[in-house]
C-alpha cells in the first residue's frame, strides 16, 4: 500500500503519547477541557495550566506558561487556546526555545510541523469547532519534520534565539563553564574592584524592591502580624516568610497588592526533590505566589548537575503549575566561582525566574561581587538577581542594585526605607 509523504510523517509517531502543556483563556476554557478528556484518553500525559473557569483572565499569563513547559523539557508539546489563537502564538514565540504556530485547519497543522517544527499549537475557538480542533491536534501530534531542507530552516529560526539571547546551548562541559567564569571574572575586573554609590533609589521605588522578610525559627504569630503590618503600610512587593505561616500571612494581606514568598529546602537544601515539590505545592496551595528554593549544595559541589537540575526542575514546574514566581538559592558565602556560574546556568537551564545569593543562615550573606558575577551570568536568559543575607542599609541596597539585583531581600526593610525617605527629605 502507497501513501503520500505526509500520511508518512503521521504514521512515524501516530502510536506515541507524550507529556503535553495545556492551557486556555477563559474565551477558550470550554474546547480546553474537551481536549484535556480527549487527550488523556488516548494516553497523553496532559498538565492543565489553566484557566479553570469562565472567569476573566489574561491570557499571555498562561500562554507564557505553557511555552516555558515546553521550553523547559518538562513537556514534549503544548497546546493553548484563546479566541483566536493569535495573541498566544505571539507570547509563546517570545520564550526562547518555543516554535508556536495559530492553526486552523489540519494543512495548517501539518505544514507547522512538518517544515516548521512547532512545538506549540495556538487554537481560537472562536475559529474552530470540537471536532475540527480533535483533528488539527491529531494532525499536529503526529506529524515530524524530517525533510532535510526543512529541519535546515528550521535551524535557522532556532539561531534566532541564540542571537537574540547571546546562549549558544545550555548543555555545557565543564570546560565550557570554566572559560565562562573566566570571561565573567575578566569583565568583573576590567572595571573598579566596586561600583560607586552614584544611583538614586527613591522611597516609591525601593520599596518595589524589598521582599521583607522574617524567617527566624522562634517568629510568633504576633511577629508575622507586625510583618504583614508593615508590609501592607510600605507597600512592600512581598513577605518572605517559612511555610508554616504561608496561610496566616495571605490572610492578613487579603486585599493588598503585597504577595507572599516562601522558602522551600530552607536553609539547608539537603533534601530530596520529591520532598521540596511536595513542600512548594503545598506553600502554593495555601496562598504563596513565589517560591524561593534552596538548592542541594553539597550535590552542586560534587558536580552532579543532573540531582541539581532535577532539584530545581521540580520546584520551577509546580511553580509554572499555579503561575508563581521561582528563585533558586545557591547559598554563595559556599561556593566558589565556578560554582555560583555552573549553579546560575542550571537555573537558567531548569527555566526559574531568579537566582538568589543566600539564605543568611549561613556564614556569610549578599556580596556586590557575587552579585555582578550571578547578574552577568543570568543576563542572557534576563533572569532576576535576588541579593539577599546581610543587606542591611539603604547604601547596601544601592550597591545591590548597581551590580544588577532585581530583587533585594531584609529583615531591616523598615528602617532602610526610613534611612532612604530622610535623604530624599534632606535633599530637597
Amino acid at each position: 500500500m502507497l501513501f503520500s509523504r505526509a500520511r508518512r510523517f503521521e504514521i512515524v509517531a501516530s502510536n506515541q503519547t507524550f507529556p503535553l502543556a495545556l492551557g486556555a483563556d477563559h474565551g477558550g476554557f470550554e474546547l480546553k477541557e474537551q481536549l484535556k478528556t480527549y487527550l488523556r484518553e488516548k494516553g497523553h500525559d496532559v498538565r492543565d495550566l489553566g484557566t479553570h473557569s469562565k472567569d476573566p483572565v489574561d491570557y499571555p499569563k498562561i500562554a507564557k506558561a505553557v511555552a516555558e513547559l515546553v521550553a523547559s523539557g518538562a513537556a514534549r508539546f503544548g497546546i493553548m487556546v484563546d479566541g483566536a489563537g493569535i495573541g498566544s502564538a505571539m507570547t509563546a514565540n517570545k520564550v526562547p526555545g518555543v516554535l508556536a504556530a495559530a492553526v486552523y485547519t489540519e494543512t495548517l497543522a501539518r505544514n507547522s510541523r512538518e517544515h516548521n517544527d512547532a512545538n506549540v499549537l495556538t487554537l481560537g475557538a472562536g475559529q474552530v469547532d470540537v471536532e475540527t480542533a480533535k483533528r488539527i491536534v491529531d494532525v499536529f501530534l503526529t506529524t515530524e519534520c524530517t525533510v532535510d531542507r526543512h529541519r535546515a530552516r528550521v535551524k535557522m529560526i532556532r539561531e534566532l534565539d541564540k542571537e537574540g539571547s547571546g546562549v549558544t546551548g545550555m548543555d555545557l562541559s565543564s570546560g565550557d563553564i570554566a572559560r565562562i567564569t573566566d570571561r565573567v571574572r575578566q569583565l568583573l575586573q576590567q572595571g573598579a574592584p566596586a561600583p560607586p554609590v552614584t544611583s538614586v533609589l527613591p522611597p516609591d521605588k525601593l520599596v518595589k524592591l524589598i521582599d521583607h522578610t522574617l524567617l527566624k525559627p522562634e517568629a510568633t504569630a504576633e511577629d508575622i502580624e507586625k510583618l504583614c503590618k508593615e508590609a501592607s503600610q510600605y507597600g512592600f512587593y512581598s513577605v518572605c516568610v517559612n511555610p508554616t505561616w504561608v496561610a496566616k500571612a495571605k490572610s492578613l494581606l487579603r486585599g493588598t497588592p503585597v504577595k507572599v514568598c516562601a522558602v522551600v529546602g530552607f536553609p539547608l537544601g539537603a533534601q530530596s526533590p520529591d520532598i521540596k515539590m511536595l513542600e512548594a505545592r503545598r506553600a502554593l496551595r495555601e496562598g504563596a505566589q513565589e517560591i524561593d528554593m534552596v538548592i542541594n549544595i553539597g550535590a552542586l559541589k560534587s558536580k552532579d548537575d543532573k540531582l541539581v537540575s532535577r532539584d530545581i526542575r521540580g520546584v520551577v514546574e509546580v511553580c509554572i503549575d499555579s503561575h508563581a514566581v521561582s528563585k533558586v538559592i545557591l547559598e554563595t558565602a559556599l561556593l566558589n566561582d565556578e560554582e555560583k556560574v555552573r549553579g546560575c546556568l542550571l537555573a537558567m537551564k531548569a527555566g526559574a525566574n531568579f537566582v538568589k545569593t543566600s539564605t543568611g543562615f549561613s556564614k556569610a550573606g549578599a556580596t556586590v561581587e557575587d552579585v555582578a558575577l550571578m547578574a552577568r551570568t543570568v543576563a542572557p536568559r534576563r533572569l532576576g538577581v535576588k541579593a539577599a543575607g546581610g543587606v542591611r542599609t539603604y547604601a547596601d541596597v544601592r550597591r545591590m542594585v548597581e551590580a544588577g539585583a532585581t530583587r533585594v531581600g531584609s529583615s531591616n526593610s523598615v528602617s532602610i526605607v526610613e534611612e532612604a525617605k530622610q535623604m530624599a527629605a534632606g535633599k530637597r
